[in-house]
């Protein structure tokens, strides 16, 4: 086992793979098998999105077979989509069943997206949402819904079903309040019918990368000396924040209530962790992160590096706490607006998710019909 991840465990930062393929799921002593991972690498849970699948599915030979012979069986190829995914999300799910059953459901953890084009349809992403857990039917299961607007009922829907969600796409501390709040509506609701919370589990996925591709970019074009020095600092400080929130949530009455009732804290999980700007240190959206209650989903390339060279050094985020507040304010007067970059980035999420969606639809349709 690795000791520099480790030490990122030792924190209180759950390791988790931002990817998942029928390779890693053949039984292989490899470094890119799930198996290989959750033995050596501590990984503990899975994350996927539209456009891992998408990748997944149009670059492996390992699921042109099975699409033809659903093609030739009739089915059609949204049907087909949904088959060989959530096929590869339950067989995942079934690795991490003694991590799930020893962790007492926290970590063994496996999330599958709804149809990204759902993503501003509240009344048919609930529709998804209960049809993918009743499918995967797995109890480590999450999941995905975003945290949209037409998201946040949904996910307080799901909740109360006593379905385990995680929430993605989320970029400001404001929405991430809103979740929060989505998060315990439904556990109250599910209370209120007198039915149990205590097998439901959540997590609520903070984009980072992402945050400091878009902030730097109109940093670089102020170019003053102040914008200059807040270069790489913001999606840091804004997720420090964030977990400022989280803990802030589990000292309120509200939340002792619920948790008296048996309930799971909604764990804030760091995602689009990979460093895009290869200028900056390749673990640091990793390392400046870690700390109790958290969930770090990385691609393969990050956990190498954090693996590699990685340097944990305990709770990252609630000592920092005062300097994110300083960093967000320096940020606020240069001008740049951190409720604009929200928005904007949360309408390119979707697009992102929604154009591998498209092409997945566009590779197994030509699959089918070879």
């Amino acid at each position: 086992m690795s000791a520099r991840l480790g030490d990122v465990v030792a924190t209180g930062t759950s390791i988790w793979l931002d990817d998942l393929s029928r390779e890693r799921l053949i039984e292989a002593p490899s470094g890119i098998s799930l198996s290989f991972l959750i033995k050596n690498e501590y990984v503990t849970g899975v994350t996927t999105n539209p456009i891992i699948f998408s990748q997944a599915i149009s670059k492996s030979d390992l699921y042109s077979d099975e699409i033809k012979a659903l093609a030739k069986a009739g089915e059609d190829v949204e049907s087909i989509i949904t088959k060989l995914t959530t096929d590869d999300v339950r067989n995942a799910c079934d690795l991490f069943t003694e991590i799930h059953e020893k962790s007492n459901g926290i970590d063994g953890r496996v999330s599958i997206e709804v149809d990204p084009r759902l993503a501003r349809d509240t009344e048919n992403t609930i529709i998804q949402g209960r049809a993918l857990w009743k499918i995967v039917n797995r109890p480590n299961l999450l999941i995905k819904v975003p945290a949209t607007i037409e998201g946040l009922p949904a996910i307080t829907a799901l909740i109360a079903d006593g379905i385990s969600v995680n929430v993605t796409i989320i970029f400001s501390v404001a929405r991430y309040k809103a979740v929060l709040e989505a998060f315990m509506a439904g556990l109250e609701l599910r209370l209120s019918h007198g039915k149990s919370i205590t097998e439901i589990h959540s997590v609520a996925s903070f984009f980072i990368s992402r945050v400091d591709s878009e902030v730097d970019a109109q940093l670089k074009a102020l170019g003053t000396e102040a914008a200059t020095a807040l270069l790489g600092k913001t999606a840091i400080a804004n997720a420090r924040l964030a977990y400022q929130e989280f803990k802030s949530l589990k000292t309120t009455a509200r939340w002792k209530i619920l948790a008296e009732n048996g309930a799971h804290i909604q764990r804030p999980l760091w995602a689009s962790t990979g460093v895009k700007d290869k200028s900056y240190d390749d673990t640091r959206y990793v390392i400046e992160l870690t700390g109790p209650d958290t969930v770090n989903t990385m691609p393969q390339g990050t956990l190498n590096a954090v693996k590699e060279h990685g340097a944990a050094r305990g709770d990252a985020l609630t000592p920092n706490i005062e300097s994110a507040i300083a960093d967000l304010t320096a940020l606020a007067a240069t001008g740049v607006s951190l409720q604009d970059v929200g928005i904007k980035l949360e309408l390119e999420g979707i697009d992102k998710f929604v154009a591998p969606w498209i092409e997945l639809i566009e590779t197994v349709t030509k699959v089918a019909s070879n």
